[in-house]
């Protein structure tokens, strides 16, 4: 095509001069179909975008590819399939064209949807499946006293759906146990996970200006899953304030009051439904049900692996003389283990091998943080009790209340439950309170009496339920 101002000295001479088409040719030294062309034809502005066509474009083989290509991506590399499977499995279906022409369809879908996630999207807009972690700690209640719990919570900032996994600590066992549960919950991988400077992810702290490094353990993790890390810079939490949030909402939404726990596994399930069922909800600006986005969400996810991930760490440690080597801060009595001059210990997130240099597992049990706990201050909430007789019924702490125990203040008349108070009040100065509700017969109510109305043994092969105890 001619430039724009040789076109227009055409039409000058042809309209203006009155010039004939072989005197132009001749003047301007150009072929006569050209200057009869320029001079007497509309030149009217084109588009420059080309429909594409072709049976690719014209019939149903352009999407299938497409779906099969959008598969694949979900899968690590070695597991997708090449251009030569893809089109032996397109001929398989009836497709009667040749390979070049699925190649250059699959080299154009490659050029248009190539990190689709991330082009022309701003950061604040949340591209589906990027998640964000973090810890919380909330407080539970086992066996009867306190336990601090730290919470790994996962967040889509795209559709506001939160997954949270309790966990006994921070460590990187716990925190690999815990990502692996929060992938199996989301029934897929985030294609970004974006993380502050944790401990069990990156080595140390670093400066502002320095670029993180992340643990072996942790990269060995990332390698197997085949997400992309993203660390925020130090003391810069608002870089991953969808998780701050989400920690927040599941803290004063679910542990407004310290809930009972009796295992790990069974306060996960019960998380697990409570953030399934808040997610019937409106999503907070886009008006739309956080369900409906985050089943749309889902469908960017990368596939779960077939083989499972083993989380442990092993570390060896040094033996004392009596046979005690540390464990989480904690001597640990290992039998025989002075025998050796080091053991080795396999660490897992809630349980411990002790295993001698030639392969003999000495000790297995549970890592001493699973543990640890901190007693109800029940004296001073007896006290509060005794001032407030009415209340007991419906005082936050009255659920933590062993059975046995329970039933003994739960009198309608207030001046007994008065004295009831004050007479556990005076036990618990040489008494825990499990011991009481294991001792109760001997310790409140004498051998020769039951003030439940019960023969002991009787009162023993009630359902908890009907002793008052949670089940």
């Amino acid at each position: 095509m001619l430039a724009m101002s040789d076109i227009n000295c055409i039409k000058h001479l042809r309209n203006k001069k009155g010039l004939s088409i072989t005197k132009i040719k001749e003047t301007l030294g150009i072929n006569w179909r050209t200057a009869k062309k320029y001079a007497d034809e509309n030149q009217l502005p084109e588009s420059k975008i080309k429909q594409p066509n072709g049976m690719m474009y014209t019939e149903k083989w352009g999407e299938i590819i497409s779906d099969w290509l959008f598969e694949d991506s979900k899968l690590k590399k070695k597991l997708r399939r090449n251009k030569k499977a893809l089109f032996k499995d397109l001929q398989a279906l009836g497709f009667a064209g040749s390979y070049r022409t699925v190649c250059y369809f699959i080299s154009d879908w490659e050029n248009s949807h190539n990190e689709e996630i991330d082009k022309g999207h701003d950061r604040l807009e949340h591209p589906p499946s990027e998640a964000q972690v973090d810890f919380g700690v909330m407080e539970v209640v086992k066996e009867g006293e306190f336990v601090d719990t730290h919470v790994l919570v996962m967040s889509y900032p795209h559709s506001n759906a939160a997954f949270a996994v309790p966990l006994p600590s921070e460590n990187q066992e716990c925190f690999l146990y815990g990502l692996k549960l929060l992938f199996s919950q989301s029934g897929g991988i985030p294609r970004r996970i974006r993380i502050d400077n944790l401990t069990p992810a990156v080595k140390k702290v670093r400066s502002i200006t320095e670029e993180a490094k992340l643990t072996d353990a942790f990269i060995q993790f990332q390698n197997h899953y085949g997400f992309e890390v993203q660390v925020c810079n130090p003391r810069s939490g608002h870089e991953k304030g969808s998780v701050e949030n989400k920690v927040g909402y599941i803290r004063y939404n679910f542990f407004t009051t310290s809930p009972v726990m009796s295992s790990y596994e069974e306060l996960t399930e019960t998380l697990r439904a409570q953030l399934q069922m808040d997610r019937q909800r409106l999503h907070y600006e886009k008006e739309i049900m956080i369900e409906h986005l985050w089943n749309k969400e889902k469908g960017f996810l990368l596939e779960l692996p077939t083989e499972d991930y083993p989380v442990f760490k092993e570390v060896e440690a040094k033996v004392n003389k009596f046979n005690e080597a540390k464990i989480d801060g904690t001597l640990i009595h290992i039998p025989k283990a002075s025998n050796y001059p080091y053991i080795y210990f396999v660490l897992y997130w809630d349980k411990f091998k002790a295993v001698s240099p030639d392969g003999e597992i000495l000790l297995e049990d549970f890592r001493p943080y699973m543990n640890k706990k901190r007693a109800i201050p029940w004296v001073s909430i007896f006290k509060d009790w005794i001032r407030k007789p009415r209340v007991v019924p419906y005082s936050r702490y009255q659920k933590y209340l062993p059975g046995r125990v329970n039933d003994y203040l739960m009198v309608d008349d207030l001046m007994v439950r008065k004295e009831r108070l004050l007479e556990l009040v005076n036990l618990l100065v040489t008494h825990d309170m499990k011991r009481i509700n294991e001792e109760f017969y001997d310790l409140i109510s004498g051998k020769n009496e039951n003030p439940f109305g019960l023969d002991w043994s009787e009162y023993d092969s009630l359902a908890p339920l009907e002793r008052g105890e949670s089940s």
